[in-house]
């Protein structure tokens, strides 16, 4: 249930591979044409790229921290939900198994009390359900607000510094990164200044 934000990651990772290597493909099979002014003017845009690096973000980034938080309280509450009713159970079968002991339960209460725990079960398993796709949606919305303010903010950021992408560094899909691209720290401090206004409302 955490590994939502690293499929995330890698997920952003290889559609921005794929991205680089439609942008570099396209060049080399564009026919070339000498104007006797030099290269036309997509040739002289200089390519930037710049990266940031997710592990850093998704732990220093106060929403992430939240979200973390907030599923975490969401688990516990499932399984304590569960612990209970799978007590009730357990409790209401003991109560039948005793009476059956001592010889104070007929066929045909013996047959009701076992539709009764199949019932109980039953609905036990349905609620589990019911709380483990409400845990999923949250889930996804919660991962969601976080991917659109991070792509929000790199946009912002970008109207500044006009790179040409930036990506997440994932670790095992590239091999060489220069430091002097790493923008996680200014991406962190920005993410945390636009967001606290909006956690105190």
């Amino acid at each position: 249930m955490k590994n939502g934000i690293l499929i995330w990651n890698v997920v952003l990772t290889l559609v921005a591979g794929y991205l680089l290597y439609s942008h570099f493909d396209s060049k080399k099979t564009k026919p070339s044409s000498y104007s006797g002014k030099g290269n036309n003017t997509a040739d002289n845009t200089a390519f930037k790229m710049a990266y940031f690096e997710m592990d850093s973000v998704a732990a220093n980034f106060e929403l992430v921290k939240e979200v973390k938080a907030e599923l975490n309280k969401k688990e516990d509450e499932i399984a304590t939900e569960m612990d209970r009713l799978a007590r009730k159970i357990q409790d209401k079968y003991a109560y039948y198994q005793n009476l059956a002991q001592a010889g104070n339960l007929s066929e045909t209460q013996s047959e009701a009390a076992s539709l009764e725990i199949k019932k109980m079960d039953d609905e036990m398993k349905a609620r589990k359900q019911q709380l483990d796709q409400d845990y999923f949606d949250l889930k996804t919305r919660r991962e969601t607000d976080i991917k659109t303010k991070i792509e929000g903010f790199c946009k912002e950021y970008n109207s500044k510094h006009n790179y040409t992408y930036i990506i997440s560094y994932e670790q095992g899909l590239f091999f060489y990164r220069d430091t002097a691209y790493n923008i996680t720290a200014e991406l962190v401090k920005g993410l945390n200044e636009k967001y606290k206004p909006e956690k105190k409302k």
